[in-house]
């Protein structure tokens, strides 16, 4: 499903993703446009900040996603140990603690929020002659299979 990058239609989105289809998991994948072949794994949402206006030209009350959350929320999956065991050959995969300030960060932070920590982040780099789909498909196949694996271990 693609979200706008608009705040509130991506927050209305992400929150029918988890009251209709109630998915054990949810991965959301934004761009990172100045990340040259590197996927970035994000840990956590942040949930104030977003002064950064949205494709319409508002950003969120008072700049937080949700204004009874906490600072930031954890992800149930450990992006730190699927940055330790994944490698793809071409291209760099990378941890991070800070998605942004901007719909990539509030998208994740509402998944978060919503999915009480059952939501994964991933940036993306654009598309070029070095990032071709085949292989940031092959890519995110092998990232989200690593997710759903930390999943299953979670219920033993």
């Amino acid at each position: 499903m693609q979200l706008p990058v608009v705040y509130q239609k991506a927050k209305e989105k992400v929150f029918k993703i988890w009251t209709t289809l109630q998915p054990l998991l949810t991965v959301h994948v934004g761009l990172a446009p100045s990340a040259k072949a590197i996927i970035i794994l994000e840990q956590c949402g942040k949930n104030k900040g977003y002064q950064e206006m949205d494709a319409c030209g508002f950003h969120p009350e008072g700049g937080c996603c949700m204004l009874d959350g906490p600072e930031k929320i954890e992800s149930t999956i450990n992006m730190k140990t699927l940055w330790k065991s994944i490698s793809v050959e071409g291209i760099d995969i990378i941890f991070s603690r800070d998605a942004g300030r901007y719909i990539c960060d509030y998208t994740y932070y509402t998944s978060l929020y919503y999915g009480n920590g059952r939501a994964a982040f991933i940036h993306v780099p654009l598309l070029s002659t070095s990032v071709t789909a085949d292989l940031l498909g092959k890519a995110l196949q092998t990232i989200i299979l690593a997710m759903l694996k930390q999943c299953g271990e979670e219920k033993k």
